[in-house]
């Protein structure tokens, strides 16, 4: 199944929260990504429907394996290319930013390659 960029995008942060947080609501997403609530509902309601979420009896959210998987993957991307770009000598925040807009869209063959050159080169950085 296709995951869309969006679903992708509360993942990831569902998976942050509940590592800051321990447990994690609606309200706790919509602060994060500066969302309205109704908005958060709506696409809550979609993740639960396509089985990346539950959302218990008291409203707490928890990611399924499947949604685990897919913020673990996001999230990873999005270290690794922010440390990398981080490392080539750009700013923190706008590396981060720039690791956020393509980590959905990056092949894998190519995450591979990053993943490979950075070892390299942090490696070679760290042996004079």
């Amino acid at each position: 199944m296709e995951i869309h960029e969006s679903a992708e995008d509360y993942l990831e942060t569902i998976l942050i929260l509940n590592e800051r947080l321990g447990q994690v609501r609606s309200i706790d997403i919509a602060t994060e990504m500066n969302y309205t609530k109704p908005s958060i509902s709506v696409a809550m309601k979609k993740l639960r429907e396509n089985g990346y979420i539950q959302v218990d009896h008291d409203g707490f959210i928890t990611l399924t394996p499947a949604g685990r998987e897919i913020a673990a993957s996001i999230y990873n991307r999005h270290t690794v290319l922010t440390n990398f770009f981080v490392s080539l000598g750009v700013n923190e925040k706008t590396a981060a930013e720039d690791a956020c807009r393509i980590e959905h869209d990056l092949s894998e063959e190519t995450f591979d390659k990053i993943m490979k050159h950075a070892a390299a080169f942090i490696n070679d950085k760290g042996n004079p």
